[in-house]
């Protein structure tokens, strides 16, 4: 009898994995094994990634082991626009920097998956470039820039951010007295 329960659970087993893979495909995303998830919203997330020089700090989505090496992933949960945006690319490309200087191992590409179509970018010199050069134009501005718009203290509840915002509406997540 124990060994029907045994083929049971294993046959179940079976189907999730099957199931699995096939929803991994339908969303673009390819096989690997799975380094690291950010699943904030379920209240478990990695430690975020920081690079000193020039000041990123963030996580991909997903980081998977491929067989091409190392490769962030950030899902969009938005159609396709006829073009990825340009701040997605270098968002991504600032995520390959983070994985290489993280982990020492620079990402061949990362994908950029919104919820109807994916895309592939080679993590190049000249991206590379780009993301440094942006970090430079956005430092340049810093005093420049403009006080957060937060008009929802919910959504600021929510952010990854506000533990270290001086510009928060609601307590840090985890604080006893709703403040540092």
């Amino acid at each position: 009898m124990w060994w029907l329960a045994f083929s049971l659970l294993l046959l179940l087993g079976g189907a999730l994995v099957a199931l699995s893979n096939r929803w991994q495909a339908e969303a673009g995303i390819p096989g690997g094994r799975v380094i690291s998830v950010d699943l904030e919203r379920h209240g478990r997330n990695p430690p975020s990634l920081n690079d000193e020089h020039p000041g990123l700090t963030g996580r991909p989505d997903l980081l998977l082991e491929t067989r091409h090496g190392w490769v962030p992933v950030e899902i969009k949960s938005r159609p396709a626009p006829a073009t990825p945006h340009a701040s997605h690319v270098l968002q991504l490309a600032a995520y390959c920097r983070l994985v290489e200087v993280t982990y020492g191992r620079r990402p061949p590409h990362g994908i950029l998956q919104y919820a109807d179509r994916g895309y592939t970018f080679a993590y190049s010199r000249g991206l590379e470039t780009s993301v440094a050069r942006m970090v430079e134009r956005i430092r340049a501005r810093a005093d420049a820039l403009p006080d957060r718009s937060h008009a929802e203290a919910a959504r600021c509840s929510g952010c990854g951010f506000q533990a270290v915002c001086d510009q928060r509406l609601a307590a840090p997540q985890g604080s006893k007295d709703g403040w540092l």
